[in-house]
């Protein structure tokens, strides 16, 4: 079974986010760029699977500039056998993603498809949800254990209540969510073998999808400064505040 793995490039997680000073967006030049988190996860469960010999072979796939070769070529590094960049300039939407991704599903005919529920950088949590929705095909999301067997592949998701595990025919869409697993660290040694690994570039218009943001933004600001809380005396006092400053009692 082969299985197709979106990734994206995104600001890494340890950087504190600056706004640009005209508000046109978030402040990324110079600035540490990673994998997404979710998505690093994603490919570890790939590898699981090909370890475990359910799998066959692994491509990661992503949409973005020329820099997110050094994020594909990361998970090269993990274990992926080879890698396609959708390469574009232009500031993606998740269903501009979502029908490149289908594009490349009909080319590659992978039997399962597993991707981050969401990117750390615009938190939609669309993409998954879109791509299924566009082969048809039935979708496991918020994954904390995927077990592929038979034709099938049973997904437990978390949920507001607790659990769901449910069974899916293949070909399926997978969104992996934290606790998944722990993705492993890189070697030195996979480190050098991926850069001889396979990486592909395309365009959206090789692939004939239109990839022109729908959404224009505005403006951007960063959220309020929290306000410094105060001590009371006794619980009188805290009651009397709640009640007629917060208005929460």
């Amino acid at each position: 079974m082969k299985v197709l793995v979106p990734v994206k490039r995104v600001v890494d997680y340890n950087v504190k986010v600056r706004v640009k000073a005209d508000g046109s967006g978030v402040e990324t030049a110079n600035v540490k760029m990673s994998m997404n988190p979710f998505d690093e996860i994603a490919v570890e469960e790939a590898v699981r699977l090909k370890e475990a010999g359910t799998a066959t072979e692994i491509v990661v796939v992503s949409v973005g500039p020329t820099q997110a070769q050094e994020t594909l070529r990361t998970a090269l590094a993990m274990g992926a056998d080879r890698a396609i960049l959708v390469q574009t300039d232009v500031t993606t939407e998740p269903l501009a993603v979502a029908k490149v991704l289908k594009a490349l599903v009909e080319k590659e005919a992978p039997g399962l498809v597993i991707l981050g529920k969401q990117a750390i950088d615009d938190d939609c949590n669309q993409t998954g949800q879109m791509l299924a929705a566009l082969l048809g095909w039935g979708q496991g999301t918020f994954a904390s254990k995927v077990v592929a067997a038979d034709g099938k592949v049973a997904v437990t998701r978390e949920i507001d209540g607790g659990l769901e595990t449910v069974e899916l025919k293949l070909p399926a869409v997978v969104t992996a969510d934290l606790r998944l697993n722990e993705p492993r660290y890189a070697s030195l040694p996979n480190i050098m073998k991926a850069k001889k690994k396979p990486l592909e570039t395309v365009t959206p218009d090789a692939l004939g999808v239109d990839v022109t943001p729908r959404l224009k933004t505005l403006k951007v600001t960063e959220p309020a400064k929290r306000q410094a809380g105060i001590k009371v005396p006794d619980v009188a006092t805290l009651v009397d505040k709640l009640k007629n400053e917060a208005r929460v009692i």
